[in-house]
């Protein structure tokens, strides 16, 4: 065979193995606090944050600390690198994308925010009769 086909054909499978092992790690999955402790790798932790807990931005470590509350009632610390996301405040829910640390809490690398929108019409605006 040709050497330059062998180079080749080498390259063209190094490349797609390479995708794929980089798809593979980039899918994340949506799991509750429960699924996340059992698992040890990056998932994505769908709740709301629980403003009755102190939530902290500690700037000698550039960390923000919060509480999350899982669709299932149960609760952990949530520990980002970084800033609170914009309008931290205004969600209606969090998504944090990390994982569970052996200390116990969750180490997020990010926060996603859904915010209520300005867009979404106001009930009697949709049906025409005041609430």
């Amino acid at each position: 065979m040709n050497a330059k086909i062998i180079v080749g054909s080498i390259i063209v499978l190094f490349f797609l193995g390479f995708g794929a092992y980089s798809f593979l790690d980039s899918n994340v999955e949506y799991t509750d606090i429960a699924g996340a402790m059992a698992k040890d790798k990056k998932v994505q932790l769908k709740g709301t944050w629980n403003k009755e807990k102190h939530s902290s931005f500690d700037p000698s470590t550039s960390q923000f600390r919060f509480y999350l509350v899982d669709d299932a009632g149960k609760e952990c610390l949530v520990v980002l690198d970084g800033a609170a996301p914009n309008n931290f405040e205004l969600a209606t829910s969090v998504v944090a994308k990390g994982k569970f640390t052996p200390e116990g809490y969750f180490h997020a690398t990010e926060v996603l925010t859904k915010c209520p929108s300005k867009y979404e019409a106001e009930a009697s605006e949709v049906t025409g009769k005041a609430s």
